[in-house]
């Protein structure tokens, strides 16, 4: 049985997203593209804390209007993880992981959007 939710800790989608966030910081500890490094992992910190910040907002409105902010940091991120890996930044199997945690953090929040946008 699913445990309710009380707080932004208890969303699924909070949890994935903050393992994205630990593994790009990771994946990233050695570059030395320090511009690139920097706008990973501040896509990456974004996700998590858009997630958090419209939860604890007082509307469910402007719960969906950040979960829509973190599903774009998510795309921001994919498409800086095809850089690095063009780049040579990250090397596979790395990459394809990262990609894929994003891919699924987006679907995840695409459909938590979904559902909230019914209690307009």
């Amino acid at each position: 049985m699913k445990q309710p939710i009380k707080r932004f800790e208890d969303l699924e989608v909070w949890k994935e997203s903050m393992q994205l966030a630990v593994q790009v910081y990771k994946a990233m500890e050695h570059s030395r593209d320090f511009g690139l490094k920097d706008q990973m992992q501040r896509a990456a910190v974004s996700v998590p804390s858009n997630v958090a910040e419209g939860y604890e907002r007082s509307s469910n409105r402007e719960f969906v209007q950040f979960l829509n902010y973190s599903k774009g940091s998510s795309g921001e991120l994919r498409t800086q993880i095809y850089l690095a890996a063009k780049l040579g930044q990250l090397k596979q199997p790395v990459a394809g992981q990262l990609l894929e945690k994003s891919r699924k953090v987006s679907a995840m929040l695409h459909k938590y959007v979904q559902v909230r946008q019914k209690d307009f």
